[in-house]
């Protein structure tokens, strides 16, 4: 089974109990020896895997952490223990959806689909009515009722940093509906109207590009040792790429990708043109 990636409140939590650590001159071996732990489970600890509860007052009290001082992080304990809005829904931590929840940022390059922060109700059934996948009304319904979730973000506050480039094939891909069509491309143009989001467009006259091996978003969050995630879905399922020099890649392909694309005005007239055409 494969393993949660822990939340970025779990991971909070084991970098704190490192720098208490270190803070107070003990290595992982000689924490785990007065701890009766392994040194791997003091690693995982501090990578994000949580301790019971008995277990974190033993780290503070030998971290040098007076009992005054422990409600913090006893709240920081409880906070990284609560499950996400998601597992109401049957979505798991190790998805997608847990890892955008937490992000600050998201960049996303969309080569056949308008990006799930962006779509309108009838797209997304749309979009399920077409999957290999045989969904219920029930299921294609949640399925709706979670990406409305995810939007929320977009007028949250804070508000996630969200940065689209759609290659413009997407903007003329038809609904089955003609007005369904129409109410999508205008949402998108509304949408890149927030302070907090942008939009670009790929214009189809620009040619092959490097963008043309597949969509990719990358995911960047509010804390700096946390780092960047591209995401990466796939006819199989989906990829979370973590190595470093891989994202790094990927954050030089979307850049190269929005300059290739046309700004985010000249992008908003060219949706609302192809809205009226429709």
């Amino acid at each position: 089974m494969k393993r949660s990636r822990p939340t970025f409140r779990q991971r909070q939590l084991g970098r704190e109990l490192r720098r208490l650590r270190e803070q107070a001159g003990l290595s992982q071996e000689k924490a785990a020896t007065l701890l009766r732990y392994t040194d791997s489970t003091i690693s995982r600890i501090e990578n994000g895997q949580l301790p019971p509860y008995h277990g974190l007052r033993a780290m503070l009290d030998l971290y040098g952490v007076t009992v005054d001082q422990w409600d913090w992080y006893l709240d920081l304990y409880d906070r990284a223990r609560e499950k996400g809005w998601w597992h109401a829904y049957g979505l798991l931590d190790a998805g997608y959806v847990g890892m955008e929840d937490e992000a600050c940022r998201v960049r996303e390059f969309q080569l056949g689909l308008v990006p799930g922060l962006l779509q309108t109700d009838d797209y997304i059934r749309a979009v399920f009515a077409v999957s290999p996948t045989q969904w219920s009304t029930d299921a294609v319904e949640v399925g709706v009722a979670i990406r409305r979730k995810r939007q929320e973000r977009l007028t949250a506050d804070p508000p996630l940093e969200f940065h689209a480039i759609l290659d413009e094939t997407v903007l003329h891909r038809r609904l089955p509906d003609v007005e369904a069509t129409r109410a999508q491309l205008r949402h998108i143009a509304r949408a890149a109207g927030l302070p907090n989001v942008t939009v670009q467009v790929l214009p189809s006259d620009v040619g092959l590009h490097y963008g043309l091996v597949s969509s990719f978003t990358i995911v960047s969050f509010p804390d700096r040792q946390d780092r960047d995630v591209v995401y990466l879905e796939h006819v199989a399922g989906a990829l979370h790429v973590e190595k470093e020099s891989e994202v790094a890649k990927c954050r030089l392909d979307f850049d190269r990708l929005a300059a290739l694309a046309l700004s985010p005005e000249e992008s908003v007239a060219l949706i609302e043109r192809v809205a009226d055409q429709r």
